[in-house]
């Protein structure tokens, strides 16, 4: 499992990674945005809540 962790953190350092990073902070910043990937993360998080 490493392997594929030290693979995403070489793509990050890539343009790519570095762009496709960029673009998910911006859309992390979109309170919408934000709002679904909640509902995203607490459905799949079942009645666990991390807050």
């Amino acid at each position: 499992m490493a392997s594929v962790v030290n693979k995403i953190r070489r793509w990050l350092h890539t343009p790519q990674g570095r762009q496709a990073r960029a673009h998910a902070e911006r859309l992390a910043r979109d309170p919408r945005n934000r709002a679904r990937l909640r509902g995203l993360l607490n459905r799949r998080g079942g009645s666990s809540h991390h807050h």
